[in-house]
């Protein structure tokens, strides 16, 4: 992807300065795609001078290091520190533009003696970069390359309170984890490893190890982004029957493959394979639990070469002992290396790899060029896609729109809980009333936090206002911007932000508006974002904790009855409201909760006679 065309425009604050880019024209000029710090007090100057040459010279002059250089490196190079094993190819690339530092298996005190003395960071997985390291860096630190996609070792709250971008490799090992995947998918569907093992001890045990077919087998991927999907290519190609559930799968992707996208509850229940490719979050993680191995297939098989925590490993040890699952095999787990004696390690049935997916030669060089192009194109002042974790933006906008920031987040993490169904969400319009003239209101971040709530509650992706319009197109999300403009005082940015979106079934009927669209609709009062509308009822409740929407019967004692379930199961009501349409007819109830409430609360609320229907979800 080319990088935006610089501009001129920057934004400072007190202790940094960050030049965003302009996905769209701003009436208020466009922003420039690159990242300056101000680590120290004695640079300011220069620094401001620089920002003012054009953007090309100002961001080839952010690369000269301000401290002496090491021995034996170049002066007026930028020094890189790779603290873990790269490929020569992205060690080459690196050297023709930096000073590089290989030291690996620095501990902990010794990385933070390093890192004051370079500008850029390379880490695999086993190096952890937290609040210790960026406030050891003095400021210079600024930016972190993760050679692979998981970036949990990484504090990225750190990063960007110290102004330093961390930048990732997403797509380099694509291929291999897919291959890893369908290696093990037919190692255990043949008992290859357990035979393996069974003649190396000098038994021949033809009988024991009579495996399974593969022709005209149902595979269910959990979860269709680039690894799902070529997973299910190549299960194709081995005759098998190929399904897969992800919220944000594009159809004529999957029709093009030969995939059927099916929903989550039709996945489970008739797949004879199920292989995880999600990213884990809190809304994946233990997600193959006792309840969701329960509605399986007996015999079923399962792959994971995803991330360890989306399986409750106790309950699938549960579910092999009892045969509801025949095998599984693992390349992840929970805690990375598990114990010794762990039972599932150890049962006769699973097939167990240790973190193999990427591990190709291939895929190794691919990783370190990915990485080594992030975190040169930084260096230089280029964002590019990969980046994930926000940059600053300018004080004044950030101390405006803060609250309205928050809001739009949660309203598109509110919307995207709401949709039903397996086909996914392609069209989402966002509407914002304003007193302001369109020129004089730049929406660029709270779409960008619309999508970030939209998007990461069921993705890996971290977005921000740097990837959010590259990652929505990515998986084929069109998001549209409308304005109202209203008479009154320009002083309030924003007097309501609402979302819809088209073309998809609810969880919660009630949020389909009149325009047939999942319909939500926020304002911020005090400085606290409020729910005011769900579909065509009006509420208004605090969009804090979590919520229940209930659909009932408008009539006398209702606030009551739910009130009491909740309190005899100690669940705390922060808020409550009430909509209606007409008296005695339908009302929508909304109310805050500051815990979550269990199935068994949640079941008692739906058998309240008046209740006709009720969702809840996490904020």
């Amino acid at each position: 992807m080319a990088a935006p065309t610089p501009t001129a425009a920057a934004a400072a604050t007190t202790h940094h300065r960050i030049l965003l880019p302009s996905p769209s024209p701003s009436p208020r000029g466009a922003l420039a795609p690159a990242f300056l710090r101000l680590p120290h007090r004695e640079q300011a100057h220069a620094r401001a001078q620089r920002a003012r040459l054009p953007a090309p010279l100002a961001a080839a002059a952010s690369t000269a290091s301000p401290e002496a250089p090491a021995s034996g490196a170049v002066p007026g190079k930028p020094t890189v520190l790779v603290a873990e094993k790269l490929g020569a190819a992205g060690l080459a690339l690196l050297r023709e533009f930096a000073n590089v530092d290989c030291s690996y298996g620095l501990s902990p005190e010794e990385l933070r003696a390093k890192i004051s003395l370079c500008d850029a960071l390379i880490v695999r997985s086993g190096t952890k970069v937290g609040r210790d390291v960026f406030e050891a860096s003095g400021g210079r630190l600024r930016v972190v390359g993760r050679a692979g996609v998981g970036i949990d070792n990484v504090d990225l709250a750190a990063a960007t309170e110290h102004g330093c971008l961390v930048v990732n490799a997403p797509t380099a090992n694509t291929v291999a984890a897919a291959e890893h995947g369908i290696a093990l998918l037919t190692a255990m569907a043949r008992n290859i490893a357990q035979a393996d093992a069974s003649l190396k001890a000098g038994k021949w045990l033809r009988n024991k190890y009579v495996g399974v077919s593969l022709v005209g087998k149902t595979l269910a991927i959990l979860g269709f982004g680039k690894v799902g999907s070529e997973v299910a290519r190549r299960a194709k190609g081995l005759g098998m029957h190929v399904v897969a559930h992800d919220p944000y799968a594009s159809a004529d992707r999957a029709r093009a493959i030969g995939v059927e996208l099916v929903s989550m509850e039709e996945a489970m229940t008739t797949a004879d394979f199920i292989s995880l490719h999600m990213p884990l979050t809190p809304a994946t993680n233990k997600m193959l639990n006792d309840e969701a191995f329960a509605k399986m297939k007996k015999g079923v098989r399962i792959i994971n070469v995803a991330r360890g925590g989306v399986i409750d490993e106790e309950a699938l040890v549960r579910a092999l002992d009892s045969g509801i699952v025949a095998q599984a095999a693992l390349d992840v787990f929970t805690k990375e290396p598990p114990a010794p004696d762990n039972k599932l390690v150890l049962h006769e049935n699973v097939t167990v790899t240790p973190h193999l997916g990427a591990s190709t030669v291939e895929a190794q060089e691919g990783v370190a060029i990915e990485i080594a192009e992030a975190v040169i194109g930084a260096l230089k002042g280029e964002l590019a896609a990969s980046a994930v974790n926000a940059p600053m933006v300018p004080a004044e906008v950030l101390s405006e729109l803060a609250p309205f920031v928050v809001l739009a987040e949660k309203l598109g993490r509110l919307a995207v809980q709401l949709v039903a169904g397996g086909g996914g969400i392609k069209s989402v319009k966002v509407t914002y009333a304003s007193a302001r003239a369109p020129d004089d209101l730049d929406t660029r971040l709270l779409r960008a936090m619309i999508t970030k709530g939209l998007i990461e509650p069921i993705s890996s992706v971290f977005v921000n206002l740097v990837n959010a319009d590259f990652t929505a197109k990515q998986r084929g999300v069109r998001i549209t911007e409308e304005r109202i403009l209203l008479d009154g005082s320009p002083e309030t940015p924003i007097e309501y932000i609402q979302v819809h979106i088209a073309n998809v079934e609810s969880k919660f009927p009630s949020a389909i508006s009149e325009t047939g669209e999942i319909t939500v609709e926020g304002r911020v009062k005090d400085g606290v974002p409020h729910l005011t509308k769900v579909g065509a009822f009006q509420v208004d409740v605090s969009l804090e904790g979590s919520l229940i929407l209930c659909r009932q019967v408008d009539q006398p004692g209702m606030i009551g009855a739910v009130g009491s379930v909740l309190g005899e199961e100690n669940v705390n009501v922060s808020f409550m409201s009430v909509g209606r349409i007409a008296p005695r007819k339908h009302a929508v109830m909304a109310i805050g909760v500051d815990e979550e409430p269990s199935k068994s609360t949640l079941a008692k609320i739906g058998e309240i006679p008046a209740i006709e229907e009720f969702v809840f979800l996490k904020l």
